[in-house]
């Protein structure tokens, strides 16, 4: 138990692998699409366009709806710094909303205040990106309906969330999103070694990521300037990049993604055992809301003691169990602290922090590592 999560990789998977590179196609091919289509349709979405990680899809993402210098992304402090970091690749300013305290996703009532204020000094949001943390949605409706109040559009990061559903649709749906962004990596719920998806119902902006994927170059004789030149011929007529998915990785993904429900399964199972095996001692379990089933990416604590969590943390990892902690929060940054912000901004994700600590969890975990990781946490408590 190393790490806090890690990939389950079988014998199929690796079939998968070998069989992609003994065809013609190892990078951009069939397989690729295939991939695409398998999670559409399990998702109950029109389009999806694969990468060669979320950190690119958002930045697709961002780049599809026409974020740009002078316009603006807000998002959850509570995140890897991918969520905010697409907003500067495009040249827009960042900001974040404070976090809802039961949840850990960005809280709808913090998001109106913010919203209000800003109509009034005309510095709404272009987008926003909304992260379901640890496999939980956000609350899309309430999120949604600002959306449409404020005219901002909305992406949902959905790294940690792929299998999970809210309102009883699979997270990815996009029923009150513009764009959904899902990772692969090792770590997340299933994977492509590298990888992320931008999911959309919008056939623009599905146009617009796998044009911008792919150098902005097309080869589609409907579209060309400068029709007629040969088989030879294409164009590019955009400024896009090379953010291509292999087939390799895509292999994986469409082997692994046929696990999916059991892997989301599983990880309920654990943390319901979790919550179990944790309730007397002294620290708050994670609150699933009624409108949502999550993923569990991660199952993160909030210690009643702040101050002790270095000497859990240093102990459980002196026994060779990965507790981690998600997430600084990103406005904390040094890299952000040179772009104005500081401690003291958003104080419900600041007190998140301090007190978070993730646990071990993963598909192939057992229940005789889990008691491990509960007995080392109860045993490190006790004696701080």
């Amino acid at each position: 138990m190393h790490s806090y999560s890690r990939q389950s990789i079988n014998q199929a998977d690796i079939e998968s692998v070998i069989a992609a590179l003994q065809s013609e196609f190892v990078t951009q091919g069939p397989r690729v699409l295939e991939f695409e289509n398998a999670v559409k349709v399990m998702v109950g979405a029109e389009f999806a366009i694969a990468a060669n990680s979320a950190t690119s899809s958002l930045h697709l993402a961002c780049l599809a709806l026409g974020l740009r210098k002078g316009l603006r992304l807000w998002t959850s402090p509570n995140t890897f710094v991918a969520s905010a970091n697409c907003g500067l690749y495009c040249g827009a300013e960042v900001d974040f909303v404070d976090i809802d305290p039961v949840s850990y996703n960005l809280c709808p009532e913090k998001l109106a205040e913010k919203l209000a204020l800003a109509a009034q000094e005309n510095t709404l949001p272009h987008i926003l990106v909304a992260v379901h943390m640890c496999g939980q949605s956000c609350d899309m409706e309430a999120i949604h309906r600002l959306s449409k109040q404020y005219g901002f559009k909305v992406i949902e990061d959905a790294s940690h969330a792929i299998g999970g559903r809210y309102q009883g649709d699979y997270i990815g749906s996009c029923r009150y999103s513009d764009i959904t962004v899902f990772s692969f990596h090792p770590v997340k719920i299933i994977t492509t070694a590298e990888g992320g998806m931008a999911i959309t119902n919008d056939p623009a902006l599905a146009k617009a990521l796998e044009s911008l994927r792919s150098h902005g170059v097309t080869r589609d004789p409907a579209e060309l300037v400068d029709a007629g030149q040969g088989a030879w011929y294409y164009e590019q007529q955009g400024l896009g990049y090379n953010y291509r998915m292999t087939d390799l990785q895509a292999a994986l993904g469409v082997s692994q993604l046929t696990r999916l429900d059991a892997f989301v399964k599983r990880r309920n199972a654990l943390a319901r055992r979790y919550n179990r095996l944790l309730e007397n001692l002294p620290l708050a379990t994670p609150t699933l809301l009624e409108s949502c089933e999550s993923a569990w990416h991660l199952y993160v604590i909030q210690l009643a003691e702040p101050d002790c969590r270095r000497h859990v943390f240093d102990t459980l990892r002196a026994k060779g169990i990965g507790v981690h902690v998600h997430y600084i929060p990103v406005h904390t940054q040094p890299y952000y602290r040179e772009l104005g912000f500081d401690w003291g901004q958003f104080p419900i994700a600041e007190n998140y922090y301090h007190a978070a600590l993730s646990l071990p969890l993963f598909f192939d975990m057992t229940e005789d590592e889990q008691d491990q990781v509960v007995a080392a946490l109860a045993e490190a408590l006790n004696a701080n």
